[in-house]
């Protein structure tokens, strides 16, 4: 390998004390072009050099064989919803790649039946309209589920086709209600009226892409003639309606971004909107009775009382709608306690928080002296997630897993305060020779950032262990420790694919993710973007120090703002890293605010047509490439249908660095969405690709570290 690796401390001062910022006219503004016929013949020239280099052998073979087969293992647990009486899910196997929507009564589910029905399947559906169809999802007005409507996606992209559908009789709704294919969301009213938000249209767009305007659509009368209730500036991120709670309790909201961060919200009442003084940077969880459940992102002080940031609190909504404000306290996290998810019925709210990013699990319910908290007794050190619950009786299915523990489907019975463990899923690699290992790295500014290491409990530390970190670090999302590794479900095929073959699994929490609370996401914003980038070369730079491994041996991953993640850190320390995996990324950080969705995130990254530019060039991976810098070698992967990350920001980073004579892969599927794919076939081969890539990268890095030491 290069000598730049043999003194790390030199070359960080180098690149951080000179960066090369690009500055000419970008020469490859034409990949930008979605279809573009051009665009598309080079897509097709990189995909095919990339199977040729990548899936001919037997590595692919194997890696893709142990992928497939985790991702379709037959009891691998169920993605349940529950409406109703029901639980559904969107069943995927070798016969039905696009999925089987079906159903089960809960009561059966719970009896551990297997008495499933098909309610509408995916496939067929696509064949018969010869479209390539994603289900995205049905909600329903009615608990005999004889109204609801279906969101169809083509290509598994944002933009929706919304369908009305009988569940019952299992047929769409002659003559029903029928949006077409545009970003957009709908909520009844009744049985007979909608309140819809959708982009499509001459003007209906926000900058960002999504609706700006929210309608009153009743049955029978088109769309085009729906009255509008509220309509926003284009220069806000979207408008939509939301419903919360349930029975005589359930009200319609109507939310308006004003960036990703902050919004105004209205209430719907009697055919009127009316605003509601909340925070903007509160987040409603639910109602309960007749109180908003709100998540406060910042301190909030009403009539001399201080609610701090991080806190559940209840605020009532017929108060609100008053221009008033009556707050009361709900849960109050510890100083390493965040709140990481809520679920609000009738019975009370059940939340699961972390602990130093461990998962914990507890129920609030009202009683003679306020909220009485009760823990529910999940394993120590690994993830939870409430999967569905049902909106009456509160009783909830969570799921529990960590890194080398398949997930395990439970059942909390609110009224009993009882837990059942339902399903145990199948392990996908044998977890019992692994062990997993909290650290703490110290940042540039001496925070200390936690990360988890997986690796064999024989582990020799002579520096010598392929280490791979998978990180994210923005838009408050936290990184747990999970079966799949990362937050894609993976179903552990991660185990097989690199823990077995010998290699280290990591995943680093840095700032501007969520592990603890608002303030560690808001750490990272803006202008202060770079301490994720520091967090995340600490993490590195602690594993080397801990001698699990050397940057000749070291890779990272990330997708969507991780892939801006490894872009960014790949340019700043090329000396720390030596292969790359960038997912559906954000790379050109001068023009993401005009691609697709771009232009919401500007409260998180800031508008680069302002002097925010200053602070943003310092990191955008695609204007700090230079000519005369040996990058690690990189692996490319978008979806020609992402309709959110725009595509151009992989591509174009691709050819610039195939340009510079770089080590550059290309995959780019041709569906699939944000998500990078639609079926599991597809996901296997993308991530067969994935680790190919990384292994073969080792190899020939090694045998260059050899041949230039020979040389010396």
């Amino acid at each position: 390998m290069s000598i730049k690796f043999r003194n790390l401390a030199v070359a960080a001062l180098v690149l951080v004390s000179a960066p090369a910022v690009w500055a000419e006219e970008d020469p490859y503004l034409w990949l930008e072009e979605v279809d573009g016929k051009r665009a598309i013949e080079w897509v097709k020239e990189q995909n095919a050099q990339t199977q040729s280099h990548l899936a001919g052998g037997n590595l692919y073979k194997s890696l893709y064989a142990d992928a497939l087969a985790a991702l379709s293992a037959e009891d691998r647990l169920p993605e349940i919803t529950q409406k109703g009486d029901w639980l559904y899910e969107n069943h995927h196997s070798k016969e039905n790649p696009r999925g089987l929507y079906r159903r089960i009564s809960a009561d059966k589910f719970d009896r551990g039946s297997e008495q499933w029905e098909t309610v509408l399947d995916i496939d067929a559906l696509s064949h018969t309209e010869g479209r390539k169809w994603v289900l995205k999802g049905m909600s329903c007005q009615d608990d005999a589920q004889t109204r609801c409507l279906v969101a169809l996606s083509a290509g598994g992209g944002d933009a929706v086709e919304l369908r009305e559908f009988n569940a019952r009789d299992k047929k769409f709704v002659k003559n029903g209600f029928f949006s077409p294919m545009a970003k957009q969301s709908a909520e009844w009213l009744d049985a007979d009226r909608l309140l819809i938000a959708s982009a499509r249209g001459d003007k209906a767009a926000t900058s960002s892409g999504y609706a700006r305007s929210t309608k009153l659509w009743r049955r029978g009368e088109p769309l085009a003639k729906a009255k509008t209730l509220l309509e926003v500036p284009q220069e806000s991120v979207w408008l939509r309606p939301i419903a919360i709670g349930t029975g005589k309790q359930r009200a319609i909201v109507l939310n308006e971004a004003l960036d990703f961060w902050t919004s105004r919200t209205f209430a719907y009442r009697d055919g009127k909107v009316l605003p509601l003084a909340l925070p903007p940077s509160a987040v409603i969880e639910g109602a309960l009775g007749d109180s908003l459940v709100v998540k406060l992102n910042e301190d909030w002080k009403v009539d001399g009382n201080r609610w701090p940031l991080g806190s559940l609190v209840l605020v009532s909504l017929d108060a609100l709608v008053k221009g008033k404000v009556d707050v009361s306290a709900l849960v109050a996290p510890g100083k390493s306690e965040v709140v990481e998810s809520v679920a609000v019925s009738e019975a009370g709210v059940l939340v699961t928080m972390l602990d130093d990013v461990k998962g914990r699990a507890y129920f609030f319910r009202r009683g003679d002296k306020g909220f009485e908290k009760t823990p529910i007794d999940f394993p120590d050190n690994g993830k939870l997630a409430i999967t569905t619950y049902s909106d009456e009786s509160g009783n909830a299915y969570l799921t529990w897993e960590n890194f080398v523990t398949p997930p395990t489907l439970y059942r909390y019975k609110v009224a009993a305060d009882k837990l059942d463990r339902l399903l145990v899923q199948s392990p996908t690699f044998d977890g019992s020779k692994f062990k997993i290992e909290q650290y703490f790295a110290e940042s540039a500014d001496g925070t200390r950032v936690p990360y988890f290491a997986v690796m064999a409990k024989d582990i020799e530390l002579d520096a010598d262990n392929p280490t791979h970190i998978f990180s994210y670090g923005g838009f408050r999302n936290a990184l747990l420790p999970s079966y799949s590794g990362s937050y894609e479900p993976l179903n552990g095929a991660y185990g097989k694919l690199w823990l077995e073959r010998g290699g280290v699994y990591v995943l680093a929490n840095i700032r501007g993710g969520a592990e603890y609370g608002p303030a560690w996401h808001a750490a990272a914003l803006r202008e202060k973007r770079m301490k994720s980038y520091e967090d995340f070369a600490a993490v590195a730079e602690d594993l080397i120090a801990r001698r699990i491994t050397r940057p000749q041996r070291l890779s990272i991953e990330g997708r969507s703002n991780g892939g801006l993640l490894v872009g960014a850190s790949m340019t700043k320390r090329p000396d720390l890293f030596n292969a790359v995996i960038c997912g559906v990324p954000l790379l050109d950080m001068k023009r993401y605010h005009k691609l697709l969705a771009g232009a919401s995130w500007m409260g998180e990254y800031g508008n680069p047509d302002t002097d925010d530019w200053e602070f943003i060039k310092e990191y955008s991976p695609y204007q700090n490439l230079a000519a005369d810098t040996d990058y690690p070698s990189i692996f490319f992967f978008t979806s020609t249908r992402d309709d959110r990350v725009h595509p151009g920001h992989a591509r174009k980073m691709a050819a610039r660095m195939k340009a510079l004579g770089q080590r550059v892969e290309y995959f780019e599927n041709l569906e699939g969405g944000h998500k990078g794919s639609a079926t599991h076939e597809q996901l296997a081969h993308r991530v067969a690709l994935m680790y190919a890539h990384l292994w073969t990268a080792l190899e020939q890095n090694d045998q260059r570290e050899a041949l230039s030491a020979g040389g010396q």
